[in-house]
């Protein structure tokens, strides 16, 4: 006779989830000590909702008290695309593989949806999906469960499936016998480490978000400290590289899930074509994908990054025609990418005429130290 844990799986897979284990909810002093510590260093950078939920992500049962069990489950979005080779031409952009085509929250969450309910039906006990937006560990929970461990560049590693997958969890007032917890693999390698272009992990295990360009790009709404922009590359969507790195992922396969399969104008999108965007032409460019979320400011302030590190003195007229942005963000960096693409004397006659009638300060901070 068939178990329930085999019934689940079975669901699991015929939703096209790669991975499925079971664990039972419990208290964890020490997660939640390990979230404090980093919240304390500041590590966290602006993302304040950390901070604010602080006290229900660092224990579970915080946040569903009844609950008994969690499932856990991997969406494979790995891509046919080196994520290396993709750094190599400067002319276009890098969007990081997870974001090539649809956002995965609400696609991942009707897949659970559906296998919560009928396990509602089955076992007549309640249920609730999460996938990345709740205040869940998710990647300690997966690592309880055995599905993976986390690497010493905190994200979550498989031996079946590598890395390049997304996570999402049911709760279940249900009892169901756990999986076994996997263990670390990492052994002496450091290769995720040691690849990171802005040295975001100051330990192994331990990710100072200031410093990671996916927080940066992604997350940071501000201006980007120029320490960074130059190691920015051209990645102007998050960054694929301590992924990349680990030796784990030769066991990672494409994605069979056509709704994350790399769309052809977003693989090698040409930054002359970026820096025209209007936030319409971006609304519809970036319609249902991730990067819609960031509004087309802070992605126009990337691309505007990406052109100061091309190298490409063609790109000048569009960047230059960005000084008149309505965002100061934009014209900022319009300002700092102009100074790495023209010569010193365009450049300096430049400033001299355009300096004096700006009237935000961090733009004419650019001007003044570019």
């Amino acid at each position: 006779m068939e178990t329930l844990r085999q019934a689940i799986s079975a669901k699991a897979s015929g939703e096209g989830f790669a991975a499925m284990r079971i664990v039972r909810l419990s208290s964890d002093p020490q997660q939640a000590l390990r979230l404090q510590r980093f919240i304390a260093q500041g590590r966290h950078g602006s993302m304040a909702w950390l901070a604010d939920t602080a006290d229900r992500r660092a224990d579970p049962l915080a946040l569903w008290p009844e609950a008994k069990t969690a499932i856990v489950m991997a969406q494979n979005y790995g891509q046919d695309l080196d994520p290396f080779e993709r750094l190599k031409d400067r002319g276009s952009g890098v969007i990081s593989l997870y974001a090539l085509n649809r956002d995965y929250h609400d696609m991942v969450k009707g897949k659970l949806k559906r296998i919560a309910q009928w396990l509602k039906h089955r076992t007549r006990a309640e249920v609730k999906v999460f996938v990345d937006t709740a205040p869940v560990m998710e990647k300690p929970l997966a690592q309880k469960a055995g599905l993976g461990w986390q690497g010493k560049h905190t994200n979550l590693v498989s031996r079946e499936i590598g890395s390049w997958f997304f996570l999402g969890t049911i709760f279940t007032e249900a009892e169901i016998a756990p999986d076994a917890a996997e263990e670390d693999r990492c052994g002496t390698c450091r290769a995720c480490l040691d690849v990171c272009p802005t040295n975001a992990f100051p330990a192994p295990y331990e990710l100072d978000a200031r410093r990671c360009i996916s927080y940066l790009s992604i997350e940071h709404d501000g201006h980007i400290d120029r320490a960074f922009r130059a190691a920015m590359g051209n990645r102007i969507y998050g960054c694929d590289d301590c992924l990349a790195a680990c030796p784990w992922n030769k066991f990672a396969q494409a994605s069979r899930e056509a709704r994350l399969m790399a769309r052809e104008d977003l693989k090698a999108p040409r930054l002359a074509d970026l820096l025209v965007l209007d936030d319409v032409a971006f609304r519809a460019l970036f319609s249902a994908s991730p990067v819609k979320r960031i509004g087309r400011d802070r992605f126009i302030r990337n691309v505007l990054i990406a052109a100061g590190n091309s190298g490409e003195p063609k790109l000048v007229p569009q960047v230059a025609a960005l000084l008149e942005d309505p965002a100061g963000i934009v014209r900022a960096m319009a300002v700092w990418a102009l100074s790495r693409l023209m010569g010193e004397p365009a450049f300096a006659s430049l400033r001299k005429e355009r300096i004096g009638s700006e009237t935000d300060a961090n733009v004419r901070r650019e001007w003044e130290t570019a």
